[in-house]
Order: structure tokens, then C-alpha cells, then sequence
């Protein structure tokens, strides 16, 4: 009986270069909807029910490449074609959001400014990590956009750092500006160009859940901005229904009757 080769867990750097050789098969696990979105070049989409056409026409020697959302459901595909024979499969840490923050990083053209340095270190990054990550996924700009720093996260944008990366939760820096309730973050952060209605891996957007933790100020500038009221969680609510105060279901009820109003 042939003895099993378990699967590794691998970083971006190395699965882009294995991916690169051009023997690999890469396959994205995310909904159909997310790979329409955005996926790695030669991805291909791939749901778990359709993994033994896979199985069944794959050569077992050859390298198996696997990303998902952040790593984490991309092990189970690279665990059952490891049991299935597979002597090469790689599940990508930090999966897709890790990889496409990989491919965006801008080339360093300058050294940073000491003071953006200094916050980075005092916050627990590398001196020059723009887009590194900490606990839970949290970057840089997530971080600044959370306590409200204003030129922080002027600075960071300025020196490349990525907008829609996504932490642990699949939320980006603009769910922790309303989390920290600061609308002239969420103002820096539209004008840089977030995406405003970015749905976590729940369905939520920001503005579902300013309403739902009762951000009026953050609330009401995101609708300011253009976010869409009647985008719906994975049960059904939209941000009306998730409203946690008055003031907030005032706001929604307000852009709610503006969006159903004939042009």
C-alpha cells in the first residue's frame, strides 16, 4: 500500500512559484461568485462536490496548488487529495486575499517617512511593513483607521498599502473605521478608493454593521458616500432590519425611501 504524503501549508511567495514551473494545477475553492469577481490567473474554479473530477483525472505526481478565501477551507480539499494519493498538494496561507495583496505590492521606491516608520514599530510592524499583517490579519491601515488617525492613514495610502485587504473576519479597513465611529477616515478611505459595499465572509457590509452597532456618525456618512441599503445578509437582513437605535433606523428608513423613489 502506498504510504500517504501529507499536504503542506505554504506562503504565497512559494505557491506562486511552484504555480510558476507551469505544471501545477491551481485551484481556486471560493464561491462561484468570488472567482468571477477576482481570481489568480489560471485559477480554476473548483466546489467540493466536483473534486473527484479532479481526483479521478488528475496524474497523482503532478503539484497541486489550493487557495480559498484565507486559508482555511483550502486544507480540507488539499487533505482529502492527499488521502486520495496525491504526492504534491499545497494549501496557500492566507489564501486568495493573501495572494492578491502579494501581486499588488507595489515596488519600494523610496525609503519610508520616519514618523510612518516609528508608528509601524511602535504598533508592532516591521519598520518598512506597509501591508504586513498582525493578529487576526490586522494591517497596518486597518489598524490606524480603527483609532482614527487621519495622517496615518494618509501616509500609509500614500505609500502603497493595500485598501480592500481583508483580516481574519473578512473585513477591511473601512468596517474598522465605522467600528471606531470616525466618518473623516471613512471620507479618506472612499476617496482613496475602498471599496465601500465589500461584503465579509458573513454577507455584511460596513454599513450593515454601523447600523447594527449603532454608529450613527459612521452610518450616515457611508450612506453620504453611496453605500447601497438594500445589499442582505447570508439570513436575509439588510441593514434596516439590523438598525440597534432610533437614530440609525431614521437614517436607513431615509436612504431606504430615497433608493425606492422613481427617477
Amino acid at each position: 500500500m502506498r504510504e500517504r504524503i501529507p499536504f503542506r501549508c505554504i506562503g504565497v511567495e512559494e505557491a506562486a512559484s511552484i504555480v510558476g514551473q507551469g505544471r501545477a494545477l491551481l485551484l481556486d475553492v471560493r464561491d462561484a461568485n468570488a472567482y468571477a469577481a477576482g481570481h489568480v490567473e489560471g485559477a480554476r474554479n473548483l466546489a467540493y462536490s466536483a473534486l473527484s473530477d479532479v481526483i479521478g483525472t488528475t496524474p497523482k505526481a503532478q503539484p497541486v496548488v489550493i487557495y480559498c478565501y484565507h486559508g482555511n477551507a483550502s486544507r480540507e480539499y488539499a487533505q482529502t487529495l492527499s488521502d486520495f494519493g496525491f504526492a504534491a498538494v499545497f494549501s496557500v496561507d492566507g489564501g486568495y486575499e493573501a495572494w492578491r495583496a502579494f501581486e499588488s505590492v507595489p515596488a519600494p521606491t523610496a525609503p519610508l517617512d520616519a514618523a510612518l516608520s516609528s508608528w509601524l514599530v511602535d504598533h508592532g510592524f516591521p519598520a518598512d511593513g506597509v501591508n504586513a499583517t498582525a493578529e487576526n490579519g490586522m494591517t497596518p491601515l486597518m489598524k490606524a483607521s480603527q483609532e482614527g488617525l487621519a495622517d496615518v492613514v494618509a501616509a500609509l495610502i500614500a505609500a502603497g498599502a493595500t485598501l480592500d485587504a481583508r483580516n481574519g473576519d473578512g473585513n477591511t479597513a473601512l468596517w474598522l473605521a465605522c467600528v471606531g465611529n470616525h466618518p473623516h477616515i471613512i471620507d479618506a478611505l472612499v476617496d482613496a478608493g475602498i471599496t465601500i459595499d465589500s461584503l465579509n465572509d458573513t454577507g455584511a457590509s460596513s454599513l450593515m454593521y454601523a447600523a447594527s452597532a449603532g454608529k450613527a456618525e459612521a452610518l450616515e456618512k457611508l450612506l453620504a458616500r453611496g453605500a447601497d441599503p438594500r445589499l442582505e445578509t447570508q439570513d436575509g437582513f439588510c441593514a434596516l432590519d439590523l438598525a440597534a437605535n432610533l437614530e440609525c433606523l431614521k437614517l436607513l428608513r431615509a436612504a431606504t425611501r430615497r433608493e425606492a423613489a422613481p427617477a
